[in-house]
Parts: structure tokens; sequence; C-alpha cells
């Protein structure tokens, strides 16, 4: 098994390896701005406890009321639809990600957000280019199935 893995990884990094290094080329960011690295240290223990999951994204639907919001209904790997809303309308349209896989912390308390109760949060990235915020929800390779735990 882990001879069939390493030769699938070896298969799959090639290609990834010349697409990331053709994007590199044509990405400019040297008019990016990034927030500084956090100096306080945190405890392995405290870290360990936050559950990352990659999550298929089902559906997604921006929220009445809302410019921000988008509620996404997710596939967590355990067959439940996990609900987790996110502000981030500004940056995708909701069909754009419908299909996705995406990474979430799934163990944060529930919390309620326009009537809607959220379960979680989609990891992004933030950064500023130009005076402006940007915002790239991080999406992993769709191969990996729902609920894979990031370590």
């Amino acid at each position: 098994m882990a001879a069939k893995n390493a030769a699938n990884n070896a298969a799959q990094a090639a290609p990834a390896k010349a697409a990331a290094a053709d994007l590199a080329k044509k990405v400019d960011f040297s008019n990016v701005k990034i927030e500084p690295i956090f100096e306080e240290m945190v405890d392995f223990d405290t870290f360990a406890k936050s559950d990352f999951r990659a999550v298929k994204i089902l559906a997604c639907e921006a929220v009445p009321k809302s410019k921000k919001l988008l509620k996404f209904t997710l596939d967590d790997g355990e067959r439940k639809d996990r609900v987790i809303l996110s502000g981030i309308h500004e940056y995708y349209e909701p069909e754009e990600l419908v299909g996705k896989t995406a990474i979430a912390i799934v163990n944060l308390p529930p919390r309620k957000m326009m009537g809607i109760e959220s379960e979680g949060m989609l990891i992004s990235a933030v950064h500023e280019e130009d005076g402006h915020e940007g915002l790239n929800l991080l999406m992993v390779d769709d191969r990996i199935p729902a609920g894979a735990k990031l370590y």
C-alpha cells in the first residue's frame, strides 16, 4: 500500500510542480502585503485541539439580506450535511465554489448568524494588494476525500 501511495504521489507531483512553476512565473506578488506573523506562541496541545478537515462543497448560496455571507452545505465525511456561513461573497460567487474541496475547522461551537446556525469555519488566506483586501478560500485537490484530517 505504501509503495502504491508513493508511486501515485510521485506521478501526481511532476505535473503539479510544473504547473506551480508556470503559475509562479505569471503571478506578480510585488504589490502584495501580508499581516505579520504572531509573536505569541501557541503550545502544541492547544493547536492539536483544532480539527481541520477537507470538506466537499455540495451547495452554496447567498444569505438573504446579507451582502457578505454565503451559506455552504458541506460533506464533512460523516455523511452529515454541515452548514457553514462565511463572509466571502465579495470575493466569490456561489456557483463557482460548488464541487470544490475546501478546508474547514469543524470543532468550533455553533454560532448563529442572520438566524442560521454555522457549524465551523472555512479557512481563507487574506492579504492586501494595491491597497485593497484580497481573500482566497483555501481549496485543495478534489481527489482528497471529504473528512480527511489535516495534521
